[in-house]
């Protein structure tokens, strides 16, 4: 039987990242993309000119269709908006007993337009982080998570054991915003801790990269067996390597931070 995957998350009028970058990364994965929209935003690779979003009410129907007929083995959140948005979605994954769950907490734009409300963020933490499988922050949204300073790999350990102890079952944090040649990310559980370092790849396309990685950890946790250490280790070390697969073979397009290339290789970096 086909895996099916759902992503919250907001429309890219750019086709590079929220649902699209989403719904794309599924199906190079082989698993049945659905997804609840929450907002529409019109942006292109340089800008986010206008955010909109939808009723909560209206994502809750989504969800509840979507509960009904099409239940998701996995599901993950990108970019929700408004405070009033992250509560309705944290009561449909409670509701619907939706415990493959990865968040990404998107609060910055590629191009630093501001996604996520002081409020709204606040709800994250509160409603959303407890709910999580795993998180998936880069180093700016753990430093709003956890409220302190997380610029070395050191400091990303500590980060993502404060989101642990937050609630969240696991926490991948993002090194793409470390300084010099090599980078690396750093999943934390409460037992333990695993970095994955990488050489950097000189580009400019780089937008979406964030949902592409959780949609494709989210691919992975739809598709296999109950999620124990062994899994997830599985599971991120293999979207790691999709992403930079995606990366290197980036189309180009767009004069600002362009989009990556979802149909690019899955098989594992050596």
């Amino acid at each position: 039987m086909t895996a099916i995957a759902v992503t919250i998350a907001g429309s890219d009028s750019g086709g590079g990242a929220g649902i699209q970058a989403d719904l794309k990364t599924f199906h190079q994965f082989g698993v049945y993309g659905t997804s609840a929209i929450v907002a529409v935003t019109a942006q292109n690779t340089m800008e986010v000119g206008a955010i909109l979003p939808l009723p909560p009410d209206f994502v809750a129907q989504e969800l509840a269709l979507l509960a009904e007929d099409l239940p998701p083995a996995a599901v993950k959140t990108g970019m929700l908006a408004t405070s009033e948005l992250v509560r309705e979605v944290a009561g449909a994954i409670e509701r619907h007993r939706w415990s493959r769950y990865v968040l990404d907490p998107v609060m910055v734009a590629t191009s630093g337009a501001r996604l996520l409300s002081d409020q709204a963020v606040q709800d994250v933490r509160e409603r959303l982080l407890p709910l999580a499988l795993l998180v998936t922050p880069n180093l700016p949204e753990a430093e709003i998570l956890t409220g302190r300073p997380v610029t070395t790999a050191a400091e990303m350990e500590a980060a993502g054991a404060a989101l642990v102890a937050g609630g969240a079952t696991a926490a991948l944090v993002k090194g793409g915003h470390l300084p010099g040649g090599e980078l690396v990310d750093v999943l934390v559980t409460a037992a333990w801790a695993m970095r994955f370092p990488r050489a950097r790849i000189a580009t400019r396309s780089t937008h979406g990269t964030g949902c592409t990685l959780s949609a494709a950890i989210t691919a992975g946790l739809a598709a296999g067996n109950e999620p124990d250490d062994g899994r997830l280790r599985e599971v991120v070390a293999t979207g790691l390597d999709f992403v930079h697969q995606a990366i290197a073979t980036a189309p180009g397009l767009g004069r600002g931070h362009g989009p990556l290339n979802h149909w690019a290789s899955i098989v594992p970096d050596d």
